[in-house]
């Protein structure tokens, strides 16, 4: 070798750096105040540790992150909020809907809130490629579980728009852990009596379309955009279809799509026309003229290799990967009112696998909505109304 060909490293003008560097600049940048009170209220309500513990900052009893495997399982150990009526104190309040009353093949749904949260205690609020501590950068609470009604899809249905309209009327974001996706009607409901005359589109990730009218002669969990979409709030025309594909897609649901003009992306079309431009198309059409995004993610509508634990698993989905991608670049450039993540059903799960991937995507979220800035919220949505409109989706049979 020449002393000629001897590589040169390039001026540093002209080097880019990596994602992993960026990645350590930005922990330099975060605070510790979240941490440390965490802290302080761990020694204050747990006490101080045994003599023989060197690490001051460990209670006697465990008020906290650490260790992940004890405590109470909150979803990310957020504080357990007994009191709803204080929801409007957070930023983002994580609720639980164990419904799977509209199931109808293998049920199990009704755990998946539980599965969620037992899993989350895994994580940390802190992400190393985003830079995002979200103990640092937002409040987060759970309120627990929606009192879902067994057996009773209209009354459980009541319930959870009840509730979702009191999260999202407070200005906390709503975060809902399914349960089966017949709750995707009563949750958008909910977000609806709170519009006034603004509008909503919807992001549907799945592999099914759900727009049946009716399945066994109730409203299932194949049918919430049909009766979303029926709602002035949410039109059609700004439902966006995301991974819709396989053997288990109703006739009767596609009628629907194509006499409602909704959108409808597959994994093939995804692939083939690129994330980007899938992202820019479900964008366009969520948002031509409509004032915010509600984003459902049906854990299915990824690879049933990856996702076991889930009602209809469907092979050929989205990876992993892909699904993130989309799901952050989504909700990084639109107005995002709230989020849903369903079919989760741990009887079925294999090593928690399928709730870990729930937890990804709602931690990816909020992670997505602290970088564009949406959280912590400076004021209230100008969607946002604070009357309820109670006559919202009231008018089926």
């Amino acid at each position: 070798m020449t002393e000629d060909s001897v590589f040169q490293p390039p001026e540093d003008s002209d080097i880019r750096q990596t994602q992993a560097q960026q990645a350590l600049e930005r922990e330099a940048q975060l605070s510790l105040t979240g941490w440390q009170q965490e802290v302080s209220r761990g020694l204050e309500y747990g006490l101080e540790a045994a003599e023989s513990i060197r690490d001051r900052t460990i209670p006697t009893f465990s008020r906290g992150e650490l260790p992940h495997f004890a405590g109470i399982n909150t979803f990310l150990k957020a504080p357990y909020l007994e009191d709803v009526r204080r929801v409007g104190d957070y930023d983002i309040a994580v609720v639980g809907v164990p419904h799977d009353s509209g199931t109808t093949y293998r049920p199990g749904t009704r755990f998946g809130p539980q599965g969620i949260r037992r899993i989350s205690a895994l994580y940390t609020p802190y992400n190393f490629e985003t830079g995002i501590d979200l103990r640092e950068q937002i409040t987060l609470c759970d309120v627990g579980d929606i009192f879902t009604i067994p057996a009773n899809n209209e009354k459980s249905f009541d319930q959870i728009s009840k509730g979702i309209a009191h999260i999202f009327s407070s200005g906390a974001f709503p975060i809902i852990l399914g349960g089966d996706h017949s709750i995707g009607f009563p949750t958008v409901r909910g977000v609806c009596r709170h519009l006034g005359d603004k509008k909503v589109g919807i992001i549907h990730f799945d592999r099914h379309v759900d727009t049946q009218e009716t399945d066994l002669d109730e409203r299932m969990h194949t049918c919430p955009w049909f009766h979303a979409t029926h709602m002035k709030n949410a039109p059609a025309q700004n439902l966006v279809q995301l991974g819709i594909g396989g053997w288990q897609v109703p006739r009767q649901g596609v009628k629907v799509c194509r006499e409602r003009a909704t959108n409808i992306l597959t994994v093939t079309d995804i692939t083939e026309m690129g994330l980007d431009a899938a992202v820019d198309y479900a964008l366009e059409r969520a948002l031509d003229g409509t004032d915010c995004v509600y984003v459902s993610f049906d854990i299915d509508c990824i690879d049933a290799g990856f996702v076991p634990g889930t009602g209809w698993p469907e092979p050929g989905g989205l990876l992993p990967r892909e699904a993130l991608y989309l799901l952050n670049k989504i909700i990084r450039n639109a107005p995002v009112c709230g989020l849903e993540v369903v079919e989760v059903s741990p009887p079925y799960d294999i090593s928690d696998m399928t709730a870990l991937m729930a937890t990804r995507v709602i931690c990816d979220a909020m992670a997505s909505l602290v970088l564009s800035g949406q959280l912590p919220r400076t004021q209230r949505p100008g969607y946002l109304h604070a009357e309820a409109n109670l006559e919202v989706g009231a008018d089926w049979e």
